[in-house]
């Protein structure tokens, strides 16, 4: 029998085998390590060790244990500094989260709150804020809850109509951690608090803006080329961005960008490429409604010369609906509070998911758009024939006098 915190070959099958291949990877040059220190100290004793060379079949239960909890107690003879200091702390969000499914053992390891800090404060540089760090240590679960929120892509697809009258809470403020990435090295990070009460708010048109409007911010990304074309093409393949809106009140949040740009273009005025970034939300739950669907728009614009360093102009965030009109306070509070609190969290592919959901908003409002065409058309047809008939009318009124 092994002793505590050493690696029987059943504990290394079994643990490998309930990993997916990115742990497994990290997994095996420390594991390696250790076998070949333990083969050295037992030169008179032959015995079987497990293949690392290759990744193991998954062992069946009947094979290894009689049961579950005999198979969870040969994970637990791992010792848990060794998972700790040479894997889980190696590990992504993902990965991590992939990890705790594998045993209750590995669940209990994964739920420390410095792995998911360091995870959280590596990935958003931003949240190293002091107003930031506060809020989230009051969510249900620190870090980790912030992660699982914040982390994938926001899918809000449905809503009920009753839930468009009111704020599911009487938050008084949303705090904005903003982080932009070139080639995924973080080129700005910024956190703006955004008051949520008065009439100011309420009644104005939706928006958060991260620099003043006299405002640049030069950033260390070199313009290596003019041509019109070439360098927004450039942005578009290198640029993501992460705009994560906190509700204090809720202790929730989500992350409003779709990651990569959904799209990318020089201003035909000023001569700024502007990349937008697009988030869709039900809105107010009405089919057919001009607010059926929502889009969260974020706008980063950025100027620079060839050769020169690249200076952001502008980011900002606003909220509009199927027909391009800018949403009130108090709407986009209805809708951002029962994204954060009814959205689906989904992980993104390569960026894509995103644009595919912009696509078709794009194509939801083509369809809007003809459809109140026609029946304006329809309208318009009918005030006509309308005007015509009382016409006649008057005129066969006159004939008969």
């Amino acid at each position: 029998m092994d002793s505590p915190g050493s690696l029987s070959s059943l504990s290394i099958s079994y643990l490998l085998s309930h990993l997916d291949h990115k742990t497994y990877a990290l997994l095996r040059t420390p594991l390696r390590k250790q076998n070949k220190n333990r083969e050295r100290g037992r030169k008179t004793q032959k015995r079987s060790m497990v293949d690392l060379t290759s990744r193991p079949t998954k062992i069946p239960p009947s094979s290894t244990t009689g049961d579950q909890g005999a198979a969870d107690g040969a994970i637990s003879s791992v010792h848990p500094d060794i998972l700790i200091t040479h894997v889980l702390t190696r590990l992504d969000g993902p990965t991590l989260a992939a990890a705790a499914c594998a045993s209750p053992y590995l669940r209990a390891l994964s739920a420390d709150e410095s792995l998911w800090r360091e995870i959280c404060t590596s990935v958003w540089p931003s949240i190293n804020d002091s107003r930031v760090r506060r809020v989230i240590s009051i969510f249900s679960s620190g870090h980790r809850s912030f992660f699982s929120d914040s982390f994938p892509l926001l899918y809000h697809d449905c809503n009920r109509v009753d839930d468009h009258h009111h704020p599911i809470t009487d938050t008084t403020e949303l705090i904005s951690a903003v982080d932009v990435y070139y080639q995924g090295v973080p080129i700005f990070s910024k956190v703006v608090e955004t008051q949520t009460v008065g009439g100011w708010f309420l009644s104005s048109p939706f928006g958060v803006e991260l620099l003043e409007p006299k405002e640049s911010v030069q950033t260390w990304v070199q313009q290596d080329s003019d041509d019109k074309d070439i360098w927004p093409k450039q942005l578009g393949e290198n640029l993501t961005l992460s705009w994560i809106l906190i509700d204090p009140k809720m202790k929730r949040a989500m992350n409003l960008s779709s990651q990569k740009p959904v799209s990318v273009e020089r201003h035909w005025l000023t001569g700024e490429v502007e990349a937008r970034f697009a988030t869709i939300m039900a809105g107010d739950g009405k089919k057919g409604s001009r607010m059926e669907y929502t889009q969260c728009e974020i706008v980063m614009a950025c100027v620079g010369k060839l050769g020169g360093k690249v200076h952001m102009q502008e980011v900002s965030v606003g909220m509009e609906d199927m027909e391009g009109r800018k949403l009130s306070g108090k709407d986009s509070l209805v809708i951002l509070q029962a994204a954060m609190e009814r959205g689906e969290r989904r992980k993104g592919k390569g960026g894509k998911e995103g644009e595919k959901r912009f696509e078709k908003f794009v194509e939801r409002k083509r369809v809007w758009k003809e459809r109140k065409q026609s029946k304006e058309r329809a309208l318009d047809l009918f005030c006509q024939c309308a005007a015509i008939t009382l016409f006649l009318a008057f005129l066969f009124f006159i004939l008969l006098r």
